[in-house]
């Protein structure tokens, strides 16, 4: 049964690949230019989270973990999945502790993104943790991390020089970065202009 989506029109879906995160989907399709044509999707059963946790003193917490696709360690914000029917606000709260052993009294929305629209279906949301208390880690079998606390301006540079090439933690570090310097880098200010959460 096909069905139009935007100038594309989806002639057949079928499901190639499955597992607990994922599914890959092959489409046969008709083209914007009316040829026939191919698509692979991948649709994602989780939404990507990630946190740019900022303490008192102005600093923020990096992860450094390997990643096993790339075959090379990344620093990153922290970051994880929250099911489908999950809630966001409580997955972020849940990767912080996981990674940092952090916990937080006040959360803002930062932003939503798509990572990667041209394959994949995968969205994500960032989010900003502040009023920072300390607690352990409690990594998952497959996490061996670590966790770095540096000025927030110095993960900042690391995305601008690519240091960090992960693009939720590129995207969320220097918006946070933009937005923070339009309040002459004041916090609160910056903080009171962005939705809280809770």
């Amino acid at each position: 049964m096909s069905k139009v989506l935007g100038p594309w029109q989806q002639l057949s879906c079928r499901q190639v690949y499955e597992n607990p995160w994922l599914r890959l989907e092959h489409h046969e399709v008709k083209t914007p230019a009316n040829t026939d044509g191919i698509y692979g999707k991948i649709c994602f059963k989780n939404i990507a989270v990630g946190i740019v946790a900022i303490d008192d003193e102005g600093y923020t917490y990096l992860v450094k973990q390997y990643r096993y696709p790339l075959a090379k360690d990344s620093w990153e914000i922290p970051e994880g999945g929250c099911p489908l029917a999950s809630n966001p606000l409580d997955a972020a709260r849940r990767e912080l502790l996981e990674e940092t052993g952090l916990s937080a009294g006040q959360w803002f929305a930062l932003q939503n993104l798509h990572t990667s629209n041209s394959v994949t279906d995968e969205c994500a949301e960032v989010f900003i943790a502040t009023g920072l208390s300390q607690g352990e880690q409690y990594l998952e079998e497959t996490e061996d991390i670590q966790v770095a606390r540096l000025p927030l301006t110095e993960a900042v540079a690391m995305a601008l020089d690519g240091r960090i090439t992960d693009a939720i933690s590129v995207a969320a570090l220097l918006k946070t970065h933009i937005l923070l310097s339009q309040f002459n880098g004041v916090t609160k200010d910056f903080l009171a202009s962005i939705p809280a959460v809770s």
